[in-house]
Formats: C-alpha cells, structure tokens, sequence
C-alpha cells in the first residue's frame, strides 16, 4: 500500500480521485493534502497544482512530486522545493491528443475566422466573410517539438498543414522542418503563418514573444499560445493585433491566472481566451498515468516524463 496525497480541482474533488484510483490500483490510498489523519512520514506521493511553498519539503519520505498538468513551474516556484525528489510532469496518450486537439481547433479556428463569426452569433448580426483561406496554403510553425508539439504536429498535417518546427535542438519528424537554436529563429518566423507556441517554462523562453519576435512574422499572421503565458508580452501582442500585423489569436495560458475581469484580452475582437485547459486530461486518465508511474517506480523502473532541474524542463 502506498499513500498519495492530491491537491488538485480542490478539497470536493477528493471522493472522485479515489473512485478513479481504486478502480486502477486499489492499493493506493488517496487522501486530501491538508488530511489532519495523515502524519506527513505516512506520504509517499503527491498529485498537485499549486501547492503551498514549503509544504513538499515537509514530506520527509516523498518518493517523487506528480503535477497534474504538463507544466511544473507552479511547483519550481517553491524557493524551498525538494530538488532531490523526481519531478513528473502530466503525460500520457490522453495528455498528447487533448493537446493534438486543442492545437488543431485553434488553426482551424483562425483559419475559418470563427471568432468574427462567434461575436456576429452573440449580437445576433449575419456577419457573412468569405474565408481568406485554406489549410494548404497556411504554414503552421511550432515552437517546442517535444511529445505535445510531434503530436500537434501530425494531427496538423492530417488536415493539410504545412508544418514547421523550432526548438533548442534539431528534431526528426516526418514531414516537418526542423529549425534549431538562436540563429534559425528568424527563418522560422519569417515562414510561419500561424505561429503555435509549446515551449516550457525556462529564463530563456520567458518573454521570448515580445514586439521584435512578432514583428518577425508575415503581416497577418496569427498567434496560438499554449506554452505558459510567461511566455508571451500581453502589451506587445495587443499592438501587433491593433496595428494589423497579427490577425487573430487564441490564448490558453496568461501571465496572471485567472485571466483578471479587466484584462482587454477578454473583449478583444481578435483573441479566443480559453482557461488554460488546453491539455487537461480527464481525472480517470490522469490516475491512470500516475497508477502506472507508481508501480513502475515501486519495482524500480524509472519514471516517465521526469523534469530536468539542469536543462529547466
């Protein structure tokens, strides 16, 4: 038996986490993180977003920290987070193609103009607008081609998206281009289309969209963020839209979450905001990762989806 605690869709959510992990391994006993009944030496694993700075460092037999998302920078924020302590990051098959998914809706949002027609819908106007144009002649550009971005990037070459990609290190994806480091980003840009942003949390990606980077795509090119909103120069975007050097955007992730009531992102006829919801896989599927992640660990198989402290993700 072993003991996981979960901080995750909150205190009410607790009932269903066990429910999903007694019917994957009911040899994991699931308890709410601010359990009174568990003494901290009785932990073994954690599920969490968010989770209070210098709680993990009390957990004197954590085996290793689970997120419940793809990102862990909620987690790293923790001046006195356990270093030494395996860091897994969300993965999974469920994981990739809600991400594969999102993606693809995005694109194909932008491409067939649906927020222009959305805000024709809520005033209740026939705003009729021939589509510009098609997925062939709209060159998706990826940055971050790891597991989520090889996977957005088939599911956007199904539908007839050129695909191209940019990372730190050059990638082997059939069909797609593959661009690395500093000195290929303006190539990347200057032929991206709808630029699809996937990179992790690090000092070198915060704020890498800024002014200079968007001025770096062709007039009318569209943005679709769902990396981290750290990622991204909120002033800077709006400006590219206003000008009419970005047509359109759809943001999942921003620098302040919730997305506060005054933001202009919210009304702004170019943006689609969605609630950082982007990858988020089912409870069932989620517990069905860590389940496997756990006995893998158990019988001394190494953990899936570890987080590199030295590399930053």
């Amino acid at each position: 038996m072993v003991t996981l605690l979960v901080k995750s869709g909150g205190e009410q959510a607790v009932p269903d986490w066990q429910e999903c992990f007694r019917a994957v391994d009911p040899r994991i006993t699931v308890r709410w993180w601010a359990d009174p009944a568990v003494p901290p030496e009785a932990v073994d694993y954690v599920l969490v977003w968010e989770p209070q700075h210098g709680w993990l460092a009390s957990l004197p037999r954590l085996k290793a920290v689970f997120s419940s998302g793809a990102g862990v920078d909620h987690i790293t924020c923790d001046p006195a987070w356990p270093r030494h302590i395996p860091l897994v990051r969300m993965g999974g098959e469920a994981t990739a193609q809600r991400m594969g998914e999102y993606i693809l809706w995005s694109c194909l949002s932008l491409l067939r103009d649906a927020r222009h027609f959305a805000l024709g819908q809520a005033a209740g106007e026939w705003r009729h607008r021939e589509t510009r144009h098609y997925a062939a002649d709209r060159t998706v550009g990826i940055m971050g081609l790891g597991n989520l971005g090889g996977h957005a990037a088939r599911m956007l070459q199904s539908v007839g998206f050129p695909v191209r990609g940019w990372a730190r290190s050059r990638k082997d994806i059939p069909g797609v281009r593959s661009f690395a480091g500093a000195a290929e980003l303006p190539e990347f840009l200057a032929g991206t289309d709808i630029l699809v942003c996937l990179l992790p949390s690090t000092k070198e990606t915060e704020g890498l969209i800024d002014a200079r980077l968007l001025a770096q795509l062709p007039p009318g090119a569209e943005l679709v963020n769902a990396g981290r909103g750290s990622h991204l120069r909120e002033p800077d975007l709006l400006a590219a839209l206003d000008s009419g050097h970005l047509a359109g955007a759809v943001l999942d992730v921003f620098e302040e979450e919730p997305l506060p009531p005054g933001s202009p992102l919210w009304a702004h006829p170019k943006v689609t905001v969605t609630p950082h919801v982007a990858s988020m896989a089912s409870r069932p599927e989620r517990a069905r990762y860590l389940a496997g992640a756990i006995a893998d660990f158990e019988a001394g198989r190494p953990l899936p989806n570890l987080y590199d402290p030295e590399r930053g993700y």
